[in-house]
């Protein structure tokens, strides 16, 4: 099975995550969401698979910095446009495996889905 994290490297989630893959010796490929980028077509994917509530992390610094104007009466436009503006904003990691996509860290979850 062909697994991608997508993250920001120096999230303390993202590092967990990739320390836990590499501990159990799982092969993933990472992809720096703010060095390589992330397209509209895969985040919409992303919006479809799991919400864009699930997806939009708001306890982040970079949500809570947001102008209080733009944080209220987010739809799924809104939250898309500032997730490809500002990639940070995304909940860590996302995860495509086997065609499903997860957001976070959760070891049980893992160790059932990734370590079998």
């Amino acid at each position: 099975m062909l697994l991608t994290v997508f993250g920001i490297p120096n999230c303390d989630t993202v590092k967990k995550a990739r320390r836990w893959l590499d501990e159990r010796g799982v092969a993933y490929r990472f992809h720096d969401v703010r060095k390589d980028g992330l397209d509209a077509a895969r985040l919409q994917g992303w919006i479809d698979a799991v919400g864009w509530e699930k997806l939009l992390n708001k306890a982040g610094t970079t949500f809570r910095k947001l102008p209080e104007a733009q944080k209220e009466g987010l739809d799924a436009a809104a939250a898309k446009a500032l997730m490809l503006e500002q990639p940070a904003m995304i909940r860590r990691p996302v995860v495509e495996a086997g065609g499903e996509i997860s957001v976070g860290f959760s070891a049980a979850d893992w160790q059932a889905r990734f370590a079998a």
